[in-house]
């Protein structure tokens, strides 16, 4: 008997169909986030990141330039993962770059669904599906720590025009790539220092919002989500889209509330609210991080936390709502590296979480037979899941254990390294 059949033999034991639970992972897309790939520098100029609450640390070599090397080295990522997965993008990555090689200068109010045509071409060539983000960041009229929230009104006009033009960037997404494009609308705006008017910035947010908000776009090809933060770089003290502003706008606007693992407290997770939040909603999109200490973004791993949160979508029937996208960059490491780990980690925690027997957990738990379910959830600690995890990467066709490191580190030797 092989390792699998024996790992499978023991979760049949507890009432568990292993291969449904391959099926069923396998129709569960997760978004890799562009950024990891060059460290949220994009292609709207060679200066790279600046402000905005968010920092990229490491010089690790290899960074993309250019959006073919972003596009290439993706693929790579994507070709050591197992299943059909997603591409999340930032109004930054535009791909202007002209027949003579030149990127055209293009501000973010002006963009169009044209300065991403080579991103539809690429992904409707691998068969993935395109999410976006505008760029509230990095930006001259950004410098001050306001954008929508901003005191001054063409200030506010310009970013509000950013957020619509994004909006019609994801819809083509949609339309060409036949599955929804989530927009993520994530703000930094807030004060470094304590604030005493509260309450004007986030009513200039809430019209900024509105106003953004006001054409109906179909949901079969674009759907609208806003993410909230507890504090971040230049905004220590306050933050104008705090979670009750975007949980009370979410469920009073019928758009997607965003919940990001790293922008809560230290000591809060977030995978007690999507019950809750299931409730008012018809879905949730999930920023999947890792924070060490505050919002750093650090690659994702199979820890408790990551654990917590698939358990919460298989265990209340969401994985049809929870639309699963990464969020962190690591310059400290390989790229391509940090994609895989973070998504295979995730894939590791959805994979773990439906070999629970869950039905007759809840069942106890309905009885108040505590014991038991306690019992039964410790010992499926032990079970051999490591063969079965392989077994899901084999029918995949990618590699199992760290073999995929190998095709890494090969990339990098043959193709990254060569870009410095």
């Amino acid at each position: 008997m092989s390792l699998f059949d024996s790992a499978k033999q023991c979760y049949a034991d507890f009432g568990v169909d292993v291969e449904k639970a391959f099926r069923t992972l396998a129709s569960v897309p997760v978004s890799l986030q562009c950024w990891q790939g060059d460290d949220v520098g994009g292609f709207e100029n060679t200066a790279g990141l600046t402000g905005g609450g968010i920092l990229a640390t490491g010089h690790y070599p290899g960074k993309a330039r250019t959006p073919d090397e972003l596009r290439q080295d993706a693929d790579v990522a994507f070709s050591l993962i197992p299943g059909k997965h997603r591409f999340s993008l930032h109004a930054i990555y535009l791909d202007s770059t002209e027949k003579n090689g030149n990127r055209k200068k293009i501000d973010r109010h002006e963009i169009t669904p044209e300065h991403f045509k080579r991103w539809i071409d690429w992904a409707k060539t691998n068969g993935l599906g395109l999410d976006f983000n505008p760029t509230y960041f990095s930006h001259p009229l950004a410098a001050e720590g306001f954008t929508l929230a901003h005191s001054d009104k063409k200030i506010r006009k310009f970013w509000i025009q950013h957020g619509i033009a994004c909006r019609k960037i994801a819809e083509e997404f949609g339309k060409k790539l036949k599955t929804p494009s989530v927009v993520n609308f994530w703000v930094p705006d807030g004060y470094k220092d304590i604030p005493v008017d509260r309450l004007s910035p986030r009513k200039r947010l809430k019209e900024s919002l509105d106003e953004i908000f006001a054409e109906e776009i179909n949901p079969k090809h674009e759907l609208d989500a806003v993410e909230s933060k507890l504090f971040g770089i230049g905004c220590e003290s306050y933050t104008v889209g705090s979670h009750e502003f975007y949980l009370g706008y979410a469920a009073a606007k019928n758009k997607l509330i965003c919940f990001d693992a790293g922008h809560f407290h230290p000591t809060e997770g977030i995978a007690d609210k999507l019950s809750a939040a299931s409730l008012f909603g018809k879905e949730i999109l999930l920023h999947v991080s890792r924070a060490v200490r505050w919002d750093s973004d650090h690659v994702v791993i199979w820890n408790d936390d990551l654990r917590s949160i698939a358990e919460e979508v298989v265990r209340c029937h969401l994985l049809g709502r929870v639309h699963i996208g990464l969020d962190f960059f690591d310059a400290t490491v390989n790229r391509i590296a940090a994609w895989v780990i973070g998504t295979r980690a995730m894939l590791k925690a959805l994979l773990f979480a439906m070999l629970e027997p869950i039905d007759r957990l809840r069942q106890q738990e309905l009885e108040g037979d505590y014991t038991s379910r306690l019992a039964i959830l410790e010992e499926l600690k032990s079970l051999p899941f490591g063969p079965v995890w392989d077994r899901y990467c084999e029918q995949n066709g990618v590699p199992t254990g760290t073999k995929w490191l190998d095709s890494v580190k090969k990339y990098e030797n043959e193709v990254l390294r060569q870009r410095n």
